[in-house]
């Protein structure tokens, strides 16, 4: 998926240095902003009926061990007499909006997400039968943003498919790369194709949820092409819109970032049905067979019989089939407001309910230490520390800690070998109790900073539970 504005530029996965001018580069690269030939302002004059649209960068990613906040890069602000873009009201109840927008059309759904969220919103398209995302967007005569991960795998057909759509819609997609470091560390480590052995979720992570994550710091709110017929263990679900469960937005911390799937409720079918009627441009991979589409080696086309994510990593369990980007689908079965929280992203009264053993464990990594109870009581002795550490308190089936997992394996590649110690202490169920008492547990994920000459810990005061943000607190105190 990626983030695409209409008359944008592209946005590399790394930041540009201050002293340089994007107008310095003449043809689009990774690291770079592309240069556009139009201007990023509304247009009045449209060509065979179609609009083209304001663009704001997004995020680009910050220089690696270098800058511990992520910087915003160049912006442009839509303001026209005739587009006046409603005001946002934080505490909105999106769960009360979602019933309200329940049976309403897409199109409409569409049209209240850009004018509520105006230029801080954006539309994810994956190259697929999404591109109805952006019909219905060009049909409001709105402007709007479109973005796209580019994983480096994708099909050939594919990219020229992306090329296709944006000569069709006169769009630039804003295009997110993966970090080259990380994909070359993964690929000379595990190879080129580990995810057929060990799951596909470390590749994803690596090449998707993160650049996603970069690209969502610069929003509000981003629209998804999420249908709840598509897999049906993960998005029977999905309401049209949503508090966004897993990331954050500009504003960072819980609640930063609204969630809006306009076609929720659509079956294939009907998506289908508008992309013929529109003469829409489509992937020539459906034409082979394939419906989902996403990955070269990770998608595969499907028999007419067979559900449409039976081609997506299908080696794996059919009620897990999500990369990351979706996370927040995949839960307990225990409802998510027996696991303390409510539809709305706000914690409900603190329980142990929900703290079942055969939850799956997170921040399962190599150099992340597991404290049983023991451990910790220890750390808390000892007053001389020959190393400093920082722990998270987590509950597996909390979907805050859920959501801060991959920024926290990221944390502890970055300060692998830097002297600080990177543990973590579940601490629901019987736990509880003494973590409250004993480690200043409010809410999950509650952080603590053990220096190394004190014995009291030090809680992580903010809700921005990136990993740059945890080093540059971590850096004030060691």
């Amino acid at each position: 998926m990626a983030l695409v504005s209409s008359s944008s530029s592209s946005i590399s996965g790394s930041l540009l240095s201050n002293s340089v001018s994007t107008q310095d580069f003449t043809a689009p690269q990774i690291g770079s902003f592309r240069p556009l030939d139009r201007p990023l302002v509304p247009s009045t004059v449209t060509t065979s009926s179609r609009r083209r649209c304001t663009v704001k960068p997004i995020f680009a990613e910050p220089k690696r061990n270098e800058s511990m906040v992520p910087l915003a890069a160049a912006s442009t602000l839509i303001s026209s007499a005739s587009e006046v873009v409603e005001k946002v009201e934080i505490d909105e109840d999106y769960g009360k909006l979602a019933k309200d927008l329940e049976n309403a059309s897409p199109l409409e759904i569409m049209d209240r997400a850009l004018a509520k969220f105006g230029n801080d919103i954006a539309i994810a398209f994956s190259g697929a039968e999404d591109v109805a995302l952006i019909e219905y967007a060009r049909l409001t005569g709105r402007p709007f943003r479109v973005f796209s991960l580019d994983t480096g795998r994708l099909n050939a057909e594919t990219y020229r498919y992306f090329d296709a759509v944006e000569k069709h819609y006169g769009i630039r997609i804003e295009y997110m790369f993966p970090d080259s470091v990380e994909v070359q560390a993964l690929v000379r480590s595990k190879g080129l194709f580990s995810f057929y052995e060990d799951g596909h979720q470390e590749c994803c992570r690596v090449r998707k949820v993160r650049p996603l994550r970069r690209a969502l710091k610069g929003l509000r709110a981003w629209i998804t092409g999420q249908r709840k017929d598509q897999s049906p263990g993960t998005r029977a679900e999905v309401p049209v819109v949503q508090v966004d469960p897993v990331f954050e937005g500009l504003d960072g911390g819980v609640g930063s970032l609204v969630k809006w799937n306009p076609v929720a409720n659509m079956d294939g079918g009907a998506i289908w049905n508008l992309l013929r009627t529109m003469d829409v441009p489509v992937n020539e991979l459906h034409s082979k067979g394939y419906v989902s589409i996403g990955c070269e080696p990770c998608t595969r086309p499907v028999l007419p019989w067979q559900h449409e994510r039976e081609g997506r990593w299908w080696w794996e369990d059919a009620k897990a089939k999500e990369c990351g980007l979706h996370k927040g689908n995949i839960k307990n079965e225990n409802s998510a407001h027996v696991n303390g929280v409510n539809g709305n992203g706000a914690s409900t009264q603190n329980s142990n309910i929900g703290s079942t053993s055969s939850q799956a464990d997170i921040f399962d990594a190599q150099n992340i230490v597991s404290l049983t109870r023991a451990g910790v009581e220890n750390l808390i002795k000892l007053e001389n520390r020959r190393e400093p550490w920082i722990v998270v308190l987590y509950a597996p089936w909390c979907p805050f800690c859920q959501a801060m997992e991959s920024s926290y394996v990221e944390l502890a590649e970055k300060l692998e070998g830097s002297g600080v110690k990177v543990g973590k202490f579940r601490a629901d169920g019987d736990q509880k109790t003494f973590a409250q008492q004993e480690l200043q547990l409010g809410s999950f994920p509650t952080i603590l900073f053990f220096p190394k000459n004190s014995s009291k810990p030090i809680k992580y005061p903010s809700e921005k539970r990136d990993a740059d943000s945890l080093i540059a607190f971590i850096n004030a105190l060691r």
